[in-house]
Parts: structure tokens; sequence; C-alpha cells
């Protein structure tokens, strides 16, 4: 194994690093919106069980291939399974990473330019339209093209200066923090005329309204929140010290996702039915909802840019660990300089997403089987790709990867009974494969 490799300082920086990849436009942005798609309260439901019978499994499952093989998604699979065709997961995550950043990023430039508007003070206002307000800056080509480089050339500096220095000491302060806004945020939505219909909304449960394809997009996001299926968390495992428990940390990153994802619907949903929003509104139902909600707290506007901010930040960590995995693929062999692929890999990504920024203004009228470059995108990634993704990695750990590494892994600076490893196993085995498969083919209709 190689002792010289760039290591996570601490358990804490690793899972809130960790946490920061996967707490962000998945459980902030894009929950809310997807759950006011799908129905509610019955597909949060749905979404919790995922997460925590499938994406808990195999979040565990990419943390033992990274920190086994101590290399990047792509070589990890060369080494743990020389010679094999297995290598193609690390190419697919790389390549999902890669469509993934494209439209996310271009989210992400939506963030930080409300960020920079509340920051001076032009989100919040008497007479504002804020569904307006969302839609005017979409609609408005050179706007969304320079937050979309703005927000990846910030990606491209931190990626650069490498994990202890950019990424974990970003993570460490600015996570926190995150959680204690979002608690304000939530109490302040509770507290709304009509908030009651939006918790009921959001936490009770209609499975009349569950459709094969809503349980295709509970399955996709419990993928989405927790960052697995792409192999970033091979990546960032592999910077991880043998002293550290994998069960214990996977645990611990995927109750603070299903927490903040609990924070978001309950922040978002009561503030749309106060202010009579629509619950399917679609990718901008955050951007209308948080002004409003601020805009009924002394000092708002303040509060409302420290937010924004936060949340661009737990967006950046997201994405961060998206650039990471395509970096680090390009630049483990050492032979080529970090500063410059991070360089030519954001300069490439940007180009690739100039067609989902554009999807709300130059190319809205322009469909791919009836939906945007954006919306395209965002269906391909979420709902085929990460799946397949985790197909081929449950796939690997249980048929391919050494057994006994697996074990060591699992239970190493741990406690557990060997009944948890016995529990996990099986779950990966079985009930995570067949899962998928079957969701699969409930969406085709052949079951």
């Amino acid at each position: 194994m190689s002792t010289n490799r760039e290591q996570w300082s601490s358990k804490f920086g690793f899972i809130m690093a960790s946490a920061g990849a996967a707490i962000g436009l998945g459980a902030i942005w894009k929950l809310p919106y997807v759950t006011g798609m799908s129905g509610g309260g019955a597909f949060f439901l749905i979404f919790v069980a995922f997460t925590i019978l499938i994406g808990l499994p195999m979040l565990i499952s990419e943390f033992i291939i990274g920190r086994g093989a101590q290399k990047e998604a792509v070589t990890a699979y060369k080494k743990l399974a020389p010679n094999s065709f297995w290598a193609i997961t690390g190419h697919l995550g790389v390549i999902g990473c890669f469509l993934l950043l494209s439209f996310y990023a271009v989210v992400g430039g939506w963030v930080l330019i409300y960020s920079l508007m509340a920051i001076g003070g032009r989100v919040i206002q008497s007479d504002a339209s804020y569904p307006d307000l969302f839609g005017s800056i979409t609609a408005t080509p050179y706007v969304t093209l320079l937050g979309l480089a703005v927000f990846l050339l910030i990606n491209i500096i931190v990626i650069s200066v490498g994990i202890k220095n950019g990424i974990e000491k970003a993570s460490k302060y600015m996570m926190p923090l995150l959680f204690v806004f979002f608690i304000i945020l939530v109490i302040r939505s509770l507290t709304l005329d009509g908030a009651m219909e939006g918790i009921k909304f959001f936490l009770y449960p209609d499975f009349s309204k569950v459709t094969g394809e809503s349980v295709l997009y509970a399955l996709g996001q419990s993928f989405f929140a927790l960052a697995v299926g792409f192999s970033c968390m091979v990546t960032y495992s592999s910077y991880l010290s043998k002293k550290e428990s994998i069960p214990s940390a996977a645990g611990s990153i995927v109750l603070m996702n299903i927490f903040v994802s609990l924070l978001a619907g309950l922040a978002i949903f009561p503030v749309v039915f106060a202010f009579g929003f629509e619950p399917a509104e679609g990718p901008g139902l955050l951007f209308m909802v948080l002004p409003a909600v601020f805009s009924q707290i002394p000092l708002g506007e303040f509060f409302l840019a420290v937010f924004l901010l936060l949340f661009l930040f737990a967006t950046l960590t997201s994405s961060f660990s998206l650039l990471e995995i395509i970096v680090s693929a390009f630049t483990e062999s050492g032979k080529r300089s970090r500063k410059k692929v991070a360089w030519i890999s954001g300069i490439v990504v940007f180009f690739a997403g100039i067609p989902a920024a554009l999807s709300f203004s130059l190319l809205q009228d322009f469909q791919i089987f009836g939906k945007t470059v954006f919306d395209t995108t965002d269906f391909l990634v979420s709902n085929i790709l990460l799946p397949l993704g985790c197909l081929l990695i449950a796939l690997f750990i249980t048929i391919k990867m050494n057994k006994q590494l697996v074990k060591e892994e699992f239970t190493l600076s741990n406690t557990l009974s060997p009944f948890m490893f016995t529990t996990w196993s099986v779950l990966m085995k079985w009930v995570v494969p067949v899962t998928i498969i079957l969701v699969f083919l409930g969406t085709l209709g052949i079951i």
C-alpha cells in the first residue's frame, strides 16, 4: 500500500467533507422539488427507506473499495481486479460525474447569483414576485453563463490546492454553520400561517400518488443525495486512515443526510402552502421559497445572505467531489500536474454545461424526449447512470473483490458484531441489486 498518499487529517474532517459531498443540491435543492412533483409524503418515506436499505450499504461499499485499494476510482478497480472488465465501473463514474457536474454547476451558478444579489440587498423587496425574479435570472443567458463560469472557477481553485488544505479545511467550518442556519429557517417556516398544510403534504404518506416513475425517482434521489454510484466516495475514502471505522463514518453521513433532507422539507413546504406556491414548481422551487420566508424575519436580507452563502458552500462541497474524481483519475500516475488537469477539466465542463445553462432561455424550446437539455441530463444521470453504477459496484464487491479484504475493511477499528457484517453482505448481495433491477423493470413496464 502507498504510504505517502495524502490523507484526511481526522475522522471529523473526513465525515464533514463526505457529508459536504452528499449534503448539497441533492438534499437542499433537489429533494424538495422532486418530492413536490412526486406526491409528497409517500415519496419522502420511500426515499428514506431506500437511503437506509440501499444507500447506506452502497456508501459502505464505496468506502471499502476506496480504502482497500487506496487508489482513486478508476485505478482502484484495476488494482483490486487486474486484467478484468470491472475497470469500466470507474470509467462510468468519471463520465457520470462529468455529466452530473455539467448541470449541477448550472444550479451552483444560480445559488452564486442569488448569494451576490442578497449581499447587495436586491432579493427581498416589498413588491417582489419571487417566481418572476427567478425566471428573469434563468432566462438571461449571459447571467446564467457567468454564474456557471464563476462557480466552476471556485471549484478549480480549491481542487488545485488538494485534499487536506482545500476540501477538508473548508468543510470542517462551514458544514456545522449550515445546520445552525437551517434550523433557524425551519423554526420560522413552521410558525407561518398555513404551515400545517405544508407539513401534512410533506410527511403524510398518500400512497395512491405513488407511480413506477416516482419510485425510480426515489431510488435515484437516494443515490444522488449520498453521492454514491459514480465512485466519488471511492476516491474520497482512498484518503481515509486505517484507524477509522467505515460503518461508523458511513452511518454518520447517512443520518446527517436524512436529517438535512427532513429539515429541507420542513423549511420549504410550509412556505410553499403559506405563500400559495405550487409544490410541483420544479427546479426553481427553492429560489422562490427562500426569499419569501426570509422576508418575514427581522434582518431578513442579512440572514438570507448568510444562509445563501452557506448553501453556496454546501453546493460547492458537493461539486468538489465531482471534479475531484475527474481530476484524480488523470493525476494518479503522478505524470500530470493536479493544477493543470483541474483547469482543463473545469473548462471542458463549462462548455459541456452551456446547453443546460441555456435550457431556460435560448434553448427552452429544444426538447429531447419531451424534456429540456437540463431535465434530460438530470434524468439520465439520476435515474439511469447512478442506479447502473450502483448495480455494478454491488456486483463487484460481492462477486469479484477479495472477500477477506472486504471483511477486514468493514471490521477495522470498530466493535460491531459479526451479525452487522452478515446483514450488510446480504443487503449488498441480494437486496441492493434485486431492488435496482426490479425498479428498472417496473419503470419500463415489463413487470
